[in-house]
């Protein structure tokens, strides 16, 4: 398609719609990878439906059923679509902007189509905020660009925790590998008072002590990095916790035999896969009395019941500091899951939408999304 000349067709458009004195939205959506769907009419269709149960009005578009219906006009759809738009005010959903390759290769032409939608760009996906996308970083380029309210959210809650907490701060970081939170750590270990380590993760730095980890999750090449990360931990005074005993598993499926164990005792053919209920008390008293709690990664393979216990405790005890006055920030991903499917989302002082985003942000990275409006 020619985005140059659709950009101008676009303006054109727009203008006369805004000139009638028409109010119109268009939304643009990049959920799901292009490679995970199968019948092109079901890519948008549950939000598209979703969307006019929630925000019913006169006017509402979705570009991806027209070019459904009429593929043969392709190149006029987008036009048609918000020249009507324009005229009678409404809402627009765009596809999967993740279906043009030129979406994540943030190309500046695609860029300035998108952008000629609009007139002013909103960015409230912060869960997509750590991808530099044509939609979440290029479109800025082309017009006054700004957060919404959960962008706004996230960065008070997760951003106040991390520059201004209440003390004391407790980390709880959970997750399969070390190498998947080194940065987080390292971060961290510069704010927290308590940072206390579980799930998978925690194998290595059992490793690290000289423990025997049996089967368990091992990252044998980050070892020394986690005798260091204790030793950082130390020296600075900074209260690091591990599980003292765990829950193994004779195999890795749901329905295995199960025992629990203390830490420096796992048989060399068992794995671990969560922590034990001395580990529960220990963390649970580590919490008790926190002013701030950021918490990433369950403590196990919490989706299965006989694994669940660990992250069932844990959560159990944020909810009970949060109760008591404390701020709990629950990190998107696993651990928003996990707090879901228990139950404690409205338990928690704020549960974040993004994954990869509150991730890179605990790390102290800046997200590209967040970067391109904080200029504006």
């Amino acid at each position: 398609m020619n985005f140059g000349f659709q950009f101008f067709f676009n303006s054109i458009l727009l203008g006369v719609g805004l000139a009638m004195d028409a109010f119109s939205v268009s939304l643009a959506n990049g959920l799901n990878e292009p490679k995970m769907t199968k019948g092109k009419m079901a890519k948008v269709a549950g939000i598209f439906a979703g969307f006019q149960f929630l925000m019913p009005m006169i006017g509402w578009f979705c570009v991806t059923t027209l070019l459904e219906l009429f593929s043969a006009f392709e190149p006029l759809i987008p036009w048609i679509a918000l020249g009507l738009l324009g005229y009678i005010g409404g809402k627009m959903l765009l596809e999967n902007l993740r279906f043009h390759k030129e979406e994540e290769k943030n190309d500046p032409e695609f860029s300035k189509a998108l952008a000629s939608l609009a007139e002013i760009y909103v960015n409230d996906a912060f869960g997509s905020a750590h991808r530099a996308h044509s939609s979440t970083t290029g479109v800025a380029d082309y017009l006054p660009a700004v957060g919404g309210f959960l962008i706004r959210k996230e960065l008070e809650y997760i951003g106040g925790a991390l520059e201004s907490p209440k003390r004391p701060l407790v980390a709880i970081l959970g997750g399969a590998k070390v190498s998947d939170k080194i940065g987080v750590i390292t971060n961290l270990m510069e704010k927290v008072d308590t940072l206390i380590v579980g799930g998978g993760m925690a194998y290595t730095f059992f490793a690290a002590k000289g423990y025997s980890v049996g089967t368990s999750i091992c990252e044998e090449d980050k070892i020394e990095m986690a005798k260091e990360m204790m030793a950082a931990a130390e020296a600075k005074g900074v209260k690091f916790l591990i599980p003292v005993d765990n829950r193994l598993g004779k195999e890795y499926k749901e329905d295995t035999d199960v025992m629990v164990v203390d830490s420096d005792s796992i048989p060399d053919d068992w794995m671990g896969l969560d922590i034990g209920p001395k580990t529960e008390e220990l963390f649970a008293d580590a919490i008790k009395g926190a002013g701030t709690v950021i918490w990433n990664g369950p403590m196990g393979v919490s989706e299965w019941d006989q694994f669940a216990s660990g992250t069932i405790s844990v959560a159990k005890a944020v909810a009970a500091a949060t109760d008591a006055g404390a701020v709990s920030i629950i990190g998107g991903g696993d651990s928003a899951a996990a707090v879901k499917k228990l139950g404690f989302n409205d338990k928690m002082t704020h549960v974040s939408t993004g994954g990869g985003a509150s991730l890179e942000f605990l790390e102290g990275k800046d997200l590209p999304g967040i970067a391109c409006i904080a200029t504006k």
